[in-house]
Order: C-alpha cells, then sequence, then structure tokens
C-alpha cells in the first residue's frame, strides 16, 4: 500500500476540535459517535477496560497488548498473509510458535474470548485492543483507531518479525520492507517501550522493565537506554539483552545499538525530556502501523471511542545515584538536555507484576 507524507499523516491524526461535528446517539441510550458503525465499539471498549485491563489499568495486559498490535501488523509479507489483519489470532497455532512472537500466546489466549463474544474481526480486535489499553497510561497519545479490516486470509510468514538480537542494518532494512518505514520512524515505533517489559528475554527474571518508569508513558526510556552499560555476549539465556546500570531494568541488544548508531542517536536523543514530541511521534507512527496491508480510505474513523489517557506533566530526571558523567552520548551535534537527578540513595527497578 501507499502512505500518505508525514505531514499529512501528523494532521489525520490530530483529532478535531475547531468545528463542531455532528453526532449520533447510539442504540444504547447513552453514548453518541461521529459515526453510527462506531457504537458497538463502546460495548467492547467497557468489556476490555473492565475484563482484560482490571479496570483501566496500565499494567501487563495494556504492554502485551500494544506488543501485539506491533508483532500482529509487522508481520507482513508477499504470500498474501500478514498485516494489521489478526493473523496472530486466527493462525495463533502457527504464528505464536515463531521465535519471534516468543511469549505472546499469553496475550492471544485473552483475546480470543472477547472476540468471540463481540461483533469484531480479530485485526480490528487486535488494534483497537492496543489503542484503548494504552489510553490507561498517563502521558500517552489517544490513538487513532479505523474499523472495517477483514478476516485474515493466511498466516504471517516467519523471520518477519525483527528480533532484540537483529543488527541495526538488519533492523532498519526490515521496517523498511515491512511497510515504508524511514529510519527515524522505527525509532518512533520503540516509543512503545517505555512502558514495556520482557518475560522470556531472560527467563530468569520475567517482568523485567526496560525503564524505571513502566506505567507512565514518558521520557525515562530514552534517557536509561543511553546510560552507560555493558553488552552481554550472547549466551542463550540472555541473547539479546545489555547490563544495565539501573538493578532490576533491562535494555534489550537492539536498543542499546539504535541509542548509539550514527543513523538513529539524535532521534533517540531528541525525546528526551521532550513528551510533546514523544506523544506526537507515536500517534502518527502508530496510525501507519494500524494500517498495514489497508488502505485507510475502505475503513471508518472511530477514533473518538478511544478514550482520553490521562495526562503528565512530569520531567525527565537521572535515577538518583546517576548524572550526566553516566550518559554515553552518541550524537555530537545536539548538547545532551540538563536534568535534574532523583534524590536518594540508589534503588532497584521493581518487576511488572503479572495480573
Amino acid at each position: 500500500m501507499s502512505f500518505k507524507t508525514l505531514a499529512t499523516l501528523l494532521s489525520v491524526v490530530t483529532f478535531t476540535s475547531a468545528a463542531i461535528i455532528k453526532r449520533v446517539a447510539c442504540p444504547d441510550g447513552v453514548n453518541t459517535a461521529t459515526n453510527a458503525a462506531c457504537c458497538d465499539l463502546f460495548a467492547i471498549r467497557d468489556d476490555i477496560q473492565q475484563n482484560l485491563f482490571d479496570g483501566g489499568v496500565c499494567g501487563e495486559e495494556v504492554h502485551e497488548s500494544l506488543r501485539l498490535t506491533f508483532h500482529d501488523a509487522i508481520g507482513i509479507g508477499s504470500n498474501g498473509g500478514g498485516g494489521a489483519d489478526g493473523s496472530m489470532i486466527v493462525f495463533s497455532d502457527i504464528e505464536t510458535n515463531f521465535h519471534a512472537n516468543a511469549g505472546i500466546d499469553e496475550i492471544v489466549e485473552e483475546q480470543k474470548p472477547f472476540i468471540a463474544r463481540h461483533n469484531i474481526t480479530p485485526g480490528d480486535f487486535i488494534q483497537f485492543a492496543g489503542a484503548v489499553g494504552i489510553s490507561n497510561c498517563p502521558g500517552a497519545p489517544r490513538l487513532n483507531f479505523f474499523l472495517g479490516r477483514p478476516d485474515p486470509v493466511a498466516p504471517a510468514p516467519d523471520l518477519t518479525v525483527p528480533e532484540p538480537f537483529d543488527s541495526v542494518d538488519s533492523i532498519l532494512a526490515r521496517f523498511a520492507d515491512a511497510g515504508g518505514f524511514s529510519t527515524v520512524e522505527v525509532v518512533w515505533l520503540l516509543i512503545s517501550h517505555t512502558i514495556a517489559a520482557a518475560d522470556l528475554v531472560d527467563p530468569t527474571i520475567p517482568g523485567t522493565p526496560f525503564d524505571s518508569t513502566p506505567g507512565t508513558f514518558d521520557t525515562q526510556f530514552f534517557l536509561e537506554t543511553q546510560l552507560k552499560g555493558t553488552l552481554f555476549p550472547g549466551t542463550a539465556g540472555n541473547q539479546g539483552e545489555v547490563e544495565s546500570p539501573l538493578h532490576g531494568e533491562m535494555r534489550l541488544q537492539s536498543d542499546f545499538e539504535l541509542a548509539r548508531d550514527s543513523r538513529t542517536a539524535c532521534e533517540w536523543q531528541s525525546f528526551v525530556n521532550n513528551q510533546r514530541k514523544l506523544t506526537n511521534r507515536f500517534q502518527a507512527v502508530m496510525l501507519k502501523l494500524s494500517l498495514l496491508g489497508h488502505n485507510q480510505d475502505d475503513l471508518t474513523d472511530c477514533s473518538d471511542v478511544i478514550p482520553v489517557p490521562p495526562t503528565f506533566t512530569g520531567q525527565a530526571t537521572f535515577p538518583a545515584g546517576f548524572t550526566i558523567d553516566d550518559v554515553e552520548q552518541a550524537c555530537a551535534a545536539t548538547p545532551f538536555p540538563t536534568l535534574a537527578t532523583d534524590p536518594g540513595p540508589v534503588t532497584s527497578v521493581a518487576p511488572v507484576p503479572p495480573s
């Protein structure tokens, strides 16, 4: 498919507030929508908020649902399968066995009953659940959602989802091939790691977050990945993992290297303490990801069903015990932001608790 220019994308994803938009009353007698086709989504939204996301918590199910939006969409190939079509759920017996999708079977099985009891395709549900889920995270953007993806016709091919031990060259090439993602857009997609954690990269430490604030959609991830660390030799137990100076925190090899690669380092650094850019760019690139394999003109804009996330007004700070001297800066073109350091002794980052 062809994608609009970035400038057009950024304008599309901005919700219109200046104009008065006519809304229709939904049959439930409670909600209104800009399009009657979106009315059924309110019941689905309320169901998953209560029964999948624990009443609206930015926790493990939100993290995993967001991960699923990416793994389902990016696994696009030339065999007619893949893209944001729900193939990860329909062909779960095949796709969840791919090495890159390790551990994703849990959220796939959790989402299946919701699809079974609602009138929604798997491709729509995966993207809808991701957008609703992230709305529970303070600081997150309000993601767009378009309705009308057909059922998948084939499983996505194997080896189409990038892995944390892949080289930067390989990762950039795969994203470009999958959907024409530019180098900076790859960095934008990795904004998702601000609320991410890993269970199986190193199975001995499940629920290990990628930054010290996994329940907040903030810029700490882009700061903490630039603190000095050591690359593991790639043994079986920690392949794709990089030692973090923060005890209890994990850094993926791919994140570590993208933060230091000359093609991506300055874009990476640009997000440190820049909350507005963080939310704006993630909103834009997630729209592009969610439309892989589809034409936006064939779908219905139901973005107004997505809840407005809580605001976040905090600042990025060095964790206690760390300063600018601990930064391994790779962007020579721009000075590193001036940041305060949290008070107190060095502390450990707590794991993300299972639901």
